[in-house]
């Protein structure tokens, strides 16, 4: 019987179409020439040159499966086909691994990764969380934001550079798989930063002082990730 096209309710992989063509292109093959590759050597007879062609032109996505058989066709890694990976499924997708491969190297339980991947929600202790982040080979931003993490690591870092940082050293280490030196280096930097910032707008003097000290402060607060990310490359660079 025919191998019918996925139905799954699976969002599609970001998907990097021009690098599929480039790739394609480099090979010397036609795109029915991949077709038939991902025909005979995985089932997926439902696959045509148009698909390839449609594929490659940014109007359709292939699903996981898809993604998977047509790197393997193009002799490259289901990484460099797709886009940046957004979520904990998608990097583990990017990396070619089994969810039970990802499982057994974090030290979980697969049914509760599955679940975790599924509401892309991490679970797992700190010693979890640092085996995922080697597994996945995961920079720490990217940890962050599939775990979910990134909402609640952006208020602690607003508390700690408006108060005393030193309070908020041992929350916010929980959260990331990062050693605990580099994290009181950013959070004390930070915090030195924006009250520079603040004290600086507030000694122009002037009736719109107050303004321009506040509009100083919600700025740096907006991005307040970013400036910690930068804090901890350079601390461990």
């Amino acid at each position: 019987m025919p191998v019918q096209p996925s139905q799954s309710s699976e969002p599609t992989p970001p998907f990097n179409f021009p690098a599929a063509r480039r790739l394609r292109e480099a090979l010397g093959m036609a795109p029915g020439h991949v077709a038939y590759g991902m025909q005979a050597s995985y089932g997926l007879t439902y696959i045509t040159a148009d698909t390839i062609t449609a594929w490659e032109r940014g109007l359709a996505s292939p699903s996981s499966a898809e993604l998977t058989a047509l790197a393997a066709t193009l002799w490259c890694s289901p990484g460099e086909l797709m886009g940046a990976a957004r979520t904990l499924r998608e990097h583990r997708l990017a990396r070619g691994l089994a969810p039970e491969d990802v499982a057994r190297g974090a030290g979980v339980e697969i049914q509760a990764y599955l679940r975790m991947e599924e509401t892309n929600s991490w679970r797992g202790n700190e010693r979890q969380s640092a085996a995922l982040a080697q597994v996945l080979a995961l920079s720490v931003p990217d940890f962050v934001t599939v775990t979910g993490r990134s909402d609640a690591l952006a208020e602690l870092l607003r508390n700690a550079v408006t108060t005393r940082w030193q309070g908020y050293v041992r929350p916010v280490a929980k959260l990331l798989p990062l050693d605990r030196r580099h994290v009181e280096g950013a959070l004390r930097r930070m915090h030195e930063d924006y009250q520079s910032r603040m004290a600086r707008t507030l000694s122009w003097g002037g009736g719109a002082s107050s303004d321009a000290s506040g509009e100083a402060g919600r700025d740096f607060l907006d991005h307040v990730l970013d400036h910690f990310w930068t804090l901890v490359r350079e601390s461990r660079a």
